[in-house]
């Protein structure tokens, strides 16, 4: 696998054996920052390692909320939608820090839910579509490398995740990781 930027690093999937190209912008100004920024050169020699992950709470919670919106029960709708997207966020805080323990460095984390809150943890995830990792496609890279399909997650030909309540990401485990925007 292989993460552009200034620090190419050559990253090697532990699970499947495919391999994807991730190419990520640099930052303009301010720190000139890119997530290949938070991984080992390859000419350290040194592998190093990159997570993944998908989560969805099911097709479930979309069918709830199409039916609350078709019904014009909007209040009810805004309820379920709103719970059902933090749960999928919640449940990607909780691969992450099952991450963050399987490498080792959850010794890190804060102590208390108002520190966590504030990712006072070590690493960051980035999900495709936001600022530091905008290309939307790379939503395929993930699907082949994890085949999320299996939890019953699709894309939609915009690579739009569906069902809405579900979330990839790519798990930067760099104690200097940090979310920033190009």
């Amino acid at each position: 696998m292989r993460i552009g930027g200034r620090h190419a690093p050559r990253l090697r999937p532990w699970r499947l054996g495919a391999r994807e190209s991730f190419h990520f912008p640099r930052q303009v100004g301010r720190q000139n920052l890119c997530i290949a920024d938070f991984f080992r050169p390859i000419s350290d020699g040194v592998r190093d390692v990159v997570g993944f992950s998908a989560v969805t709470v099911g097709e479930q919670a979309s069918l709830e909320t199409a039916r609350l919106f078709r019904e014009d029960r909007y209040q009810e709708y805004l309820y379920v939608h709103g719970i059902s997207v933090e749960m999928a966020e919640a449940l990607a805080e909780y691969v992450h820090l099952r991450v963050r323990a399987d490498l080792g460095i959850s010794a890190d984390d804060a102590t208390t839910t108002s520190e966590l809150i504030k990712q006072h943890y070590r690493g960051r995830r980035f999900s495709p579509g936001y600022p530091a990792c905008p290309e939307l496609s790379d939503q395929e890279k993930i699907f082949r490398l994890l085949e999320p399909e299996r939890i019953g997650l699709r894309l939609n030909e915009e690579h739009q995740l569906e069902p809405e309540q579900s979330t990839t990401a790519l798990i930067v485990h760099h104690p200097q990781a940090a979310y920033f925007t190009i």
